[in-house]
């Protein structure tokens, strides 16, 4: 066994295989081949081999793709004028939008749809399925589309970021050395784009050290749990769209309901709860299963099958949640730059437009041969001077909106749309969603375990977690280290247990945390299962007192969304 690290040398890399991340390894690849055909038609210098790599953390290009569903185009677009004729994944376009107030057992359906929320031109997709055409195309291209490698670290030189470091193969859970240790490699390059999607391991870690977020407000989030199941013929149209208020949402807790008509009769159905929810006990993926009860939903779902179910953080801060974009050596894109669009429940357009946004910022680097803090920063007046600027500046003030609950929130959003996106009022900063949560005593509500609260799941329509966490096809080595870290596990067994009632084994959307007798004396104590983590970053965020940090775990571990 070796200690001696691979180096791998690349001139611009992205760490995340997602739409952001192979969008601007795609763009790169363009910009510089135009580049080379002009210089060779006028006699310029041509940039010659360039080398651009994408790393991704899962099994395969595609693996860990679950947010979407429904996307504007217009990124696409850009990126790939003839995208269907080059065979783009299209499950269906929209053919009809609807929206839905859900009462316990009834709904109301809207006289009109906001426009936020009108879908017309736009393209019901599994988003796994377009990361891994996209992925098929960077590869042709000759770049290196590298799976099965999480980067853990960076690597600086001084200030300048000059590469990632990807995690260690074949350690034990005691962190002793496996017969097939592998050590991770130094995968260096002149320009590193972080596209590690939502709450980014290295994005958290350079935050502080490169004051990211010093004047930006704390980035609020959402955890979004969706199933795509197989229905009887004729059930529902592929490209229906609705979307869903209410039930079974309480009115201060931010969410909604979503369900799109995929092609061969398949349904996405998904639940989307915010983070800064205030009852402790708040389950995300409870929630999703009672709005499977719902006789709408429990109608269209009537003699289907499961085929696939994950779970995902989405950034809900918007605008003025967004870090700062660059610094020498680096840039962020996606989902880790918060570029989603709340109200239209849209972020695809955006991370390929970022991506694309952060590929011409490299390749003027390039050209230039520098690849300092200032030459990066186009990078931001790129993202200023685009229409991605546009969109989200326009909706800056929507999750702000939904502080005081479901009917604040509708009416602000209704002012934006009159206002230029100021609503009720500007409103730049507030408190992390994870700081809202209240105690169990000022909740009013008792603790409870979660077993008690699944107990009434058939396994039919409704799944318990661990169940669902068997649909997402979640596999780990169980022999390595836990990429859950817990800070300091005694807080859960007495301050989180007496004020808050553990709310890791609710918000948790795979029971990766259970509260299991410890003695004979009704203590308690925290039990990991971190072979069941879907990579959905809930617990780095929500856990009141922030002491459980989510790494990567060995590469290619986590879920395998077939459907999503």
């Amino acid at each position: 066994m070796s200690d001696q690290r691979d180096v791998l040398e690349v001139d611009v890399l992205f760490v995340g295989g997602g739409p952001a991340g192979l969008a601007g390894a795609l763009h790169l690849t363009q910009l510089i081949e135009a580049h080379n055909r002009a210089a060779a038609a006028g006699g310029g210098a041509p940039l010659g081999d360039v080398a651009i790599a994408v790393l991704e953390k899962a099994s395969e290009i595609g693996a860990h793709g679950i947010s979407g569903c429904v996307m504007d185009p217009r990124g696409l677009k850009e990126l790939l004028p003839d995208y269907r004729e080059k065979g783009a994944p299209i499950e269906a376009d929209v053919t009809s939008d609807d929206l839905f107030l859900f009462t316990k057992r009834g709904q109301i359906r809207f006289p009109f749809l906001p426009p936020p929320l009108q879908n017309h031109g736009n393209h019901v997709i599994s988003l796994g399925a377009l990361e891994k055409w996209l992925g098929g195309l960077v590869e042709a291209t000759g770049a290196y589309v590298l799976p099965n490698m999480a980067a853990v670290d960076a690597l600086f030189e001084g200030d300048q970021m000059v590469g990632v470091r990807t995690g260690d193969k074949g350690i034990d859970r005691q962190g002793n050395r496996k017969p097939n240790f592998e050590p991770g490699a130094d995968v260096k390059a002149k320009v590193t784009v972080l596209a590690e999607g939502v709450r980014g391991s290295l994005a958290k870690k350079l935050s502080p050290k490169l004051r990211l977020e010093e004047r930006s407000a704390p980035q609020i989030y959402a955890t979004g749990v969706k199933e795509v199941w197989q229905l009887p013929a004729g059930r529902v149209p592929k490209g229906r769209v609705v979307h869903t208020m209410g039930f079974p949402l309480d009115t201060e807790t931010f969410g909604g309901g979503f369900l799109y008509g995929m092609d061969g009769d398949k349904l996405t159905v998904g639940f989307v709860t915010g983070l800064d929810y205030r009852n402790p006990t708040t389950d995300p993926h409870g929630i999703f299963q009672e709005f499977k009860r719902h006789p709408y939903v429990a109608a269209l779902l009537d003699g289907g099958t499961i085929l696939s179910y994950g779970a995902k953080a989405i950034p809900e801060g918007g605008f003025y949640a967004m870090p700062r974009l660059s610094w020498a050596g680096g840039m962020m894109v996606g989902d880790s730059a918060a570029f989603l669009n709340g109200p239209r429940l849209k972020g695809v357009h955006l991370a390929i437009k970022s991506g694309m946004l952060a590929a011409e910022t490299a390749f003027e680097a390039l050209l230039a041969g520098k690849f300092d803090a200032v030459t990066l920063g186009a990078y931001d007046s790129k993202f200023r001077a685009s229409w991605a600027w546009q969109e989200l500046r326009g909706v800056r003030n929507f999750h702000s909106g939904f502080e005081h609950g479901l009917w604040a929130g509708m009416l602000n959003t209704g002012l934006q749309l009159v206002t230029g996106g100021r609503g009720l009022g500007e409103r730049p900063t507030w408190e992390p969603g994870h700081a809202r949560m209240r105690t169990l005593a000022a909740a009013g509500v008792v603790s409870i375990l979660l077993e008690q609260t699944q107990r009434g799941y058939d396994n039919e329509r409704t799944f318990t977690k661990v169940n669902d966490v068997f649909h997402s096809g979640t596999k780990h080595d169980e022999d390595q280290p836990s990429h859950l870290l817990v800070s300091d596990t005694s807080i859960c067994a007495t301050r989180c247990r007496e004020e808050y009632g553990n709310p890791c084994q609710h918000f948790c959307p795979a029971n990766v945390y259970e509260m299991v007798p410890d003695g004979d004396r009704g203590a308690i104590k925290l039990k990991l299962n971190p072979s069941n983590c879907v990579h959905c970053k809930t617990c780095d965020i929500a856990d009141p007192y922030q002491i459980i940090t989510w790494v990567p775990p060995e590469g290619g571990g986590g879920p395998n969304y077939v459907h999503l």
